[in-house]
């Protein structure tokens, strides 16, 4: 990484924390946090958490703040390694402004990103979380333009039964909400939290644009999401979960668990091609 400071004085500034949980990221993470900094509207400041990785990360994150204005990424350490739930929490613990957006250490923002889901939030103070639409891209591809219009869909109960309509990356929510990640759920914990939210009531949306990338298939590769059975034992466990809090209906629940079983059968399938077609 180029350890010369960075001029972050020519974008204007947006009222988001960025949370990035880190775990042994050191290959990915200037990447990430480069397209941060180079949204149209700047978020504040920029939380990366050490999910205590017991390698070379840490010192590689407080290079990387090093490298932009004081205050402006802030290292957060956790005590041991607990997830991306933990590491979400403690980022979101530290937020300081009043809206949080997330992002993997290893996936990346278009720099409209900020800019188009902060003019809704603007528009409608109602607005509890906005999320968008990902795309997987080889790195070092160029990604597609954002093309007009930016049209905004309201994401109602049904949807939720269906699968998890927001990749993390693509959401911004309010810092006061009531509800956190769950720390007890290492896999699909994005997804407990979102439907909490939105079977609560809250209002949220999704932006029909594409504005923040996968660099690697979203399953049947390395890290969390690579092992089908147990993502498919997780969102049962999550499935359970808001049946028992009382978020869903017996018969959501039903419903619910047979669309994770179609999902379940129609990743095995593609995964199938896929390892054929590498072969």
């Amino acid at each position: 990484m180029n350890e010369q400071r960075v001029d972050t004085a020519t974008a204007t500034t947006a009222p988001v924390s960025v949370v990035v949980p880190c775990y042994r990221c050191a290959d990915t993470i200037a990447e990430s946090v480069a397209s941060i900094h180079a949204q149209q509207r700047r978020p504040a400041e920029v939380l990366l958490v050490d999910d205590a990785s017991g390698d070379g990360t840490l010192d590689a994150l407080h290079r990387m703040a090093a490298a932009y204005p004081s205050g402006w990424v802030k290292v957060v350490t956790s005590p041991a390694n607990g997830g991306p739930s933990q590491a979400r929490n403690l980022g979101w613990k530290d937020a300081t402004q009043p809206y949080i957006a997330f992002l993997d250490a290893d996936d990346t923002w278009l720099p409209e990103k900020i800019a188009l889901q902060m003019r809704e939030l603007e528009r409608d103070p109602q607005i509890a979380l906005i999320a968008h639409r990902m795309a997987i891209l080889p790195r070092g591809s160029t990604p597609d333009p954002v093309r007009a219009p930016a049209r905004l869909q309201t994401i109602g109960r049904r949807r939720f039964l269906l699968n998890n309509p927001f990749p993390t990356a693509s959401v911004i929510l309010r810092r006061d909400l009531p509800f956190r990640f769950d720390e007890r759920f290492r896999r699909v914990e994005d997804f407990l939290l979102w439907a909490q939210i939105g079977f609560s009531g809250y209002r949220c949306v999704k932006l029909n644009q594409v504005l923040a990338y996968w660099h690697k298939p979203t399953f049947g590769a390395s890290g969390l999401s690579g092992d089908l059975d147990a993502m498919h034992r997780a969102g049962k466990e999550v499935r359970q979960e808001l049946l028992r809090t009382g978020m869903v209906t017996r018969g959501e629940h039903w419903l619910a668990r047979g669309f994770g079983m179609i999902r379940r059968g129609r990743r095995r399938v593609l995964l199938m091609m896929r390892t054929a077609g590498a072969g």
